[in-house]
């Protein structure tokens, strides 16, 4: 286990009770958030499961990486809630419940009759319900369903990444699905402070496209000053330079030069003092206008030196750089153990939490659950009698398997 894993105490959350209906990312990912923290959640899937249990290799035990990624400590059963009984068990779920977290289709709890301003907010008015959607519910686009990529297109996010050779490119992750995850968690918190006040819950509606416009800086903040259509500049900041990556000897490295003073100790520390006095480069107004002469410059003298001992070296000496590291070189870096981010529970290894508050900090108590691992154990809590669970199982209420598993 590593020193994450041996956290004790209970969590900034502990005692906040969540049911997670969510499936994919977004949601899942809030999910993950709020149970690393403390609260009890208590994920609620289809009879065909999260279907991001089939979205891999890499598997085990029939179950992909993709979702063991945004699913830890949390309790899983299956609930079928197409018919009106399943409904009835996730009524008797919400009795005890702080927060419901759901990402149905828009209109959907309300088909059901589960909708929040009519029923759950009557019914249950300290309850925090939070939709993770693609456009929300309402507008020229409200109800239309939404997944990242299309978000990325949409948002203009793929507009402005990748080179202007290649072409409007996805980023290489979920940025958007996982800024949603972080907005609904920041919604969901705000909310729960407010109850303190008001002791009643609200409705917190966290979309992807509004995540996808609000990750535009600078962006956006440079097309409404100056009214020119940003382009894609590749590893290159639209606004300074030096702050790219840039080659040497062996890998490459980023430097991210924000001002006179680091540019100057770049040259410095690099041996090329000439090229901070050059007055093509005197400040970072003139860098960017002669970024490409400048980068010839640089990457001359850099040639012949190793990029990790010299990015290292530089960001010792307070000048921003760092090595272009794969994926499994970021995982297994010194500094990613000594911050906790490598979280191991059993067979389970993960990406540990961002954020740890002093006196109470992240809790990995579960890896991801199995399908419907913990249905029983569950409506036992809620005070379904023995009959009860055995006519709910073996009707497929509450399913314990996967069709055709």
């Amino acid at each position: 286990m590593s020193a994450a894993t041996e956290q004790q105490g209970g969590g900034a959350l502990e005692g906040i009770k969540v049911i997670d209906l969510s499936r994919v990312l977004g949601g899942p990912l809030t999910g993950q958030i709020l149970g690393d923290h403390g609260a009890d959640v208590i994920k609620v899937e289809p009879p065909m499961g999260d279907e991001t249990r089939d979205w891999g290799p890499p598997f085990r035990d029939g179950t992909a990486s993709y979702f063991d990624g945004v699913n830890r400590n949390k309790r899983a059963m299956a609930l079928d809630l197409r018919h009106e009984e399943g409904r009835a068990v996730l009524l008797r779920l919400l009795e005890d419940a702080d927060i419901v977290l759901e990402n149905f289709k828009t209109g959907t709890m309300e088909k059901w009759g589960l909708g929040y301003e009519d029923v759950l907010s009557q019914r249950f008015p300290r309850l925090i319900h939070c939709r993770v959607s693609g456009f929300g519910s309402d507008g020229p686009l409200g109800g239309l369903p939404g997944y990242d990529a299309i978000l990325q297109a949409m948002g203009g996010l793929m507009s402005v990444n990748g080179t202007h050779e290649g072409g409007a490119t996805r980023v290489g992750l979920p940025v958007v699905d996982m800024v949603t995850g972080l907005n609904a968690v920041i919604g969901i918190l705000l909310s729960l402070h407010e109850r303190d006040r008001s002791g009643k819950g609200q409705f917190v509606d966290a979309t992807l496209f509004d995540s996808a416009i609000s990750l535009l800086h600078p962006h956006a903040a440079n097309f409404l000053m100056s009214g020119k259509t940003p382009v894609r500049t590749g590893n290159n900041h639209p606004n300074i330079s030096p702050y790219s990556t840039y080659a040497t000897g062996t890998r490459p490295i980023y430097l991210a030069v924000g001002n006179d003073r680091q540019f100057r100790k770049l040259c410095e520390e690099i041996g090329a003092l000439s090229i901070a006095d050059d007055p093509r480069f005197a400040n970072n107004g003139e860098r960017v206008v002669n970024r490409e002469a400048l980068r010839a410059e640089l990457e001359a003298v850099m040639a012949g030196v190793d990029g990790g001992d010299l990015a290292d070296r530089l960001i010792r000496a307070g000048v921003p750089a760092g090595p272009v590291l794969d994926v499994s070189e970021s995982l297994a870096h010194p500094h990613t153990l000594h911050r906790g981010m490598r979280v191991d529970i059993d067979d389970y290894s993960g990406v540990g939490a961002p954020v740890r508050p002093s006196r109470s900090a992240p809790v990995y108590k579960m890896r991801p659950p199995k399908f419907a691992q913990h249905s029983a154990e569950i409506l036992r809590e809620f005070d379904f009698s023995e009959d009860e669970i055995e006519h709910l199982t073996t009707t497929g209420i509450v399913p314990q398997a996967r069709p055709g598993r």
